[in-house]
């Protein structure tokens, strides 16, 4: 995500590299590159001089420390500067009431629906909370039967009423239905229109009046960029809603609607998705996002998804075989299965600091695992044990039974072996050092 924005921000700080201290002369071109790289970004022109205005005030008359350079100086401002754009402190939900009613506007395509789901299952499986999703758009033929198909998916269950083609009264019964059976979380999800139109918006302030919902969430597509925000300012005038998700934040390089969209109606970011999988939906921090638009990862994102899917007992064995040269195949299959349940690879290599401009340009295949796994299934269970005994006639019965050839499996093998040696130099051999290996075994 953000990669032009992050590209040209970082050749704008270039202007400043070597430069002894920051003066109006090369501060002020530094500047307009930044502002330029935001209004391609689609940030609004009002937003990215008034940005640019504070960054120049702030940086002029600095006094530069020895150990920091004024390239390293224009950052901090900038970091600091787009944290401020943003909203500063994450913003939670409003959980207090049981049930707590979440009601979810948004135009039609914007991931609505998905995002409804993706929100149950964070609440179930983060929060510990008993949800109900409400099948609330009467409108779409098929809107209905894709909730039902989410909350299968993530055992979640799914309020409808069939027949009944009035919203207002589906989320009256669904509320009343919730507090009857102990559901602690009922997510509404409605209608979306291909425009905005006075028949939808008078729909929902009437679901809103009806259910009186703890929590509004606006959710809109990130890659509409300034509609993004000129939409949500509408909605916003109507509705006076509590946050926003902003969906396909994974597919948006340019980050404008992400930088600006707080800004403009004063209601934070809450959510952001990054995929399409059920658990693709981060927590929104205004420091980690600059972070990662700035190029410097986010370690305490890495961090935190790491430690939902790598066992701590686990992760001390892995660290003992290591030392003892005793990590082998199998452990090398399961810390497999484990980082690909965290999310897109190259995003991941990314988060980590130093990592992001290093995997800018590299083609990491997501579907690289496959051949890996099908190579090492290929293997005995000895083979697997002891990657030593691999001699020539192993290697081309690999090779075969893994529709593979014999280049890729000596690849797969050295690389293995440079892994072993570069992981036992990593302290602690964990997710964070077999990622970044795992990323240039991936490499096309």
């Amino acid at each position: 995500m953000f990669q032009s924005l992050t590209t040209k921000l970082d050749r704008a700080f270039k202007v400043l590299k070597g430069q002894g201290h920051i003066t109006e002369i090369n501060v002020a071109e530094t500047v307009k590159e930044i502002r330029k790289a935001l209004l391609e970004a689609d940030v609004s022109y009002k937003i990215a001089k008034e940005l640019t205005d504070n960054v120049k005030k702030k940086a002029i008359g600095q006094n530069v420390m020895t150990s920091v350079s004024p390239g390293q100086l224009l950052v901090k401002i900038v970091h600091d500067e787009m944290v401020d754009l943003m909203g500063v402190e994450h913003a939670d939900l409003n959980l207090k009431s049981s049930p707590t009613v979440i009601l979810m506007a948004g135009l039609q395509g914007s991931g609505k629906t998905t995002h409804s789901a993706k929100l149950a299952h964070f609440l179930k499986h983060k929060r510990g909370k008993k949800v109900l999703l409400v099948a609330g758009d009467v409108y779409r033929p098929a809107a209905i039967d894709q909730l039902k198909v989410l909350g299968g998916q993530i055992e979640v269950d799914v309020f409808t009423e069939e027949g009944n083609t009035n919203p207002v009264d589906i989320a009256k019964k669904a509320v009343a239905h919730a507090k009857e059976y102990g559901y602690q979380v009922v997510i509404v999800d409605t209608a979306g229109r291909l425009s905005i139109d006075q028949e939808m918006m008078d729909e929902i302030g009437n679901i809103k009046e009806a259910v009186h919902p703890q929590e509004i969430l606006f959710v809109v597509d990130a890659m509409t960029g300034q509609d993004a925000v000129n939409t949500a300012k509408a909605f916003n005038d109507k509705l006076d809603f509590d946050g926003v998700i902003l969906t396909k934040l994974d597919g948006d390089t340019r980050g404008g609607a992400a930088l600006t969209i707080r800004s403009v109606v004063k209601k934070p970011i809450k959510f952001v998705g990054v995929g399409e999988k059920m658990d693709a939906l981060d927590v929104f921090y205004p420091s980690r996002m600059a972070d990662r638009i700035l190029g410097m990862g986010d370690i305490v994102s890495f961090v935190e998804k790491a430690q939902e899917q790598f066992d701590e007992e686990e992760a001390r064995k892995i660290q003992k075989k290591f030392a003892k040269n005793q990590y082998n195949f199998n452990d090398f299959m399961a810390q497999i299965q484990q980082i690909k349940k965290m999310g897109n690879v190259k995003d991941l290599i990314g988060m980590i600091p130093g990592m992001g401009k290093a995997v800018k340009n590299m083609d990491i295949d997501e579907n690289a695992f496959k051949s890996i796994e099908a190579i090492i299934q290929s293997m005995t269970p000895e083979e697997r044990e002891d990657p030593s005994i691999m001699n020539g006639s192993r290697r081309n019965r690999i090779a075969k039974g893994s529709g593979t050839s014999v280049p890729e499996v000596n690849k797969l093998l050295k690389q293995f072996s440079e892994t072993c040696r570069l992981m036992k130099s990593v302290s602690g051999g964990g997710p964070r050092g077999a990622l970044g290996n795992m990323g240039r075994m991936m490499r096309r």
